[in-house]
């Protein structure tokens, strides 16, 4: 049962829409799940979201991968002037679901409020495209963002990897890659409660397990659709608070929610990678559920993880 006494009224309606109004239907295909999540989003965005912040430009275009296919990448400009830093941001989803469009108005809220111009990053989806396709479309999608620093005028000495949920994983892992590959150079990764470790059950995944938005059943369903094979959830490029060596990393920022099953995994990523000597900040959120960087206009702590974001990158 939820804690509704610490939650803000507007979080304790929606968590109760949801209980009444919604099912977690995991029998569901994901290409389905997806057509009808599209149809919603308007609503959702109408309800958790500010109307969308106006920038210099937006653009969209295609880039290609590895195995010569395309996919799709939004880069977002606050201004007119060049050399800005740059963030390449990774959405959440547990690797299954959402898109460029559901993190639109995030992305346009970190280029606007860090004076940054933000590539986000389109990657390839699961079970359609299992481990390692998802990750590695997004180390590409970094290479090529900073090749192309040019055009896009940013300064490729000011990178920040981001994202949230499965999209911080994504980015941390990333952070390893490049740093097991001399480049490309990463100064900062900023990880919005990261999924860290799929290869165990932390005591906040049984504590929050349901009524919290993001349910256990939920994140094993993500699990089994993104890995190939039961063993994968044991490769530290799934799991990185299962690597080794976790030294030599970027500038980290962790945040995490209270009422939020992975809470756990992120906290036990944020000891570790303060045991190997690492420049991290950790800030848990009070009273807020997974998912709450995207519902500014019910959340006040949205707002506040992107001052503390802000501060902490000092870009603007």
């Amino acid at each position: 049962m939820t804690k509704f006494n610490v939650m803000s009224i507007k979080l304790r309606l929606l968590l109760l829409y949801l209980k009444y109004f919604t099912k977690d239907n995991l029998s569901i295909p994901p290409n389905k799940i997806r057509e009808d999540n599209a149809k919603r989003q308007p609503t959702f965005h109408k309800i958790l979201e500010f109307s969308p912040e106006e920038l210099h430009e937006v653009s969209n275009e295609c880039i290609v991968m590895r195995d010569e296919q395309y996919i799709p990448v939004r880069t977002y400009r606050p201004s007119a002037q060049k050399n800005l830093p740059l963030i390449i941001y990774f959405h959440g989803g547990g690797f299954v679901l959402r898109n460029l469009d559901s993190h639109d108005r995030v992305c346009r809220r970190l280029s606007k409020m860090n004076n940054a111009v933000v590539v986000s990053v389109g990657y390839r989806l699961a079970p359609e495209y299992k481990f390692p396709t998802p990750l590695q479309d997004c180390y590409d999608a970094t290479i090529w963002a900073i090749r192309n620093a040019r055009n896009l005028g940013i300064d490729k000495n000011k990178v920040t990897v981001m994202g949230d949920s499965a999209g911080a994983n994504l980015a941390t892992v990333v952070s390893l890659i490049a740093r097991d590959n001399n480049g490309p150079k990463i100064s900062n990764q900023v990880l919005i409660y990261p999924c860290c470790d799929s290869s165990k059950t932390y005591d906040t995944e049984i504590e929050y397990s349901e009524g919290y938005f993001l349910t256990k059943k939920r994140m094993d369903w993500f699990t089994d659709h993104y890995v190939r094979k039961p063993e994968d959830v044991f490769d530290p490029f799934v799991s990185p608070v299962l690597m080794d060596d976790l030294a030599n990393l970027p500038r980290t920022f962790i945040l995490t929610a209270e009422y939020d099953p992975l809470k756990g995994e992120g906290l036990a990523y944020s000891n570790k990678l303060t045991a190997a000597n690492n420049d991290v900040k950790y800030l848990e959120y009070s009273g807020v559920i997974h998912g709450f960087f995207s519902m500014p206009k019910i959340s006040k702590e949205c707002i506040e993880a992107n001052q503390d974001i802000k501060s902490f990158l000092n870009y603007a």
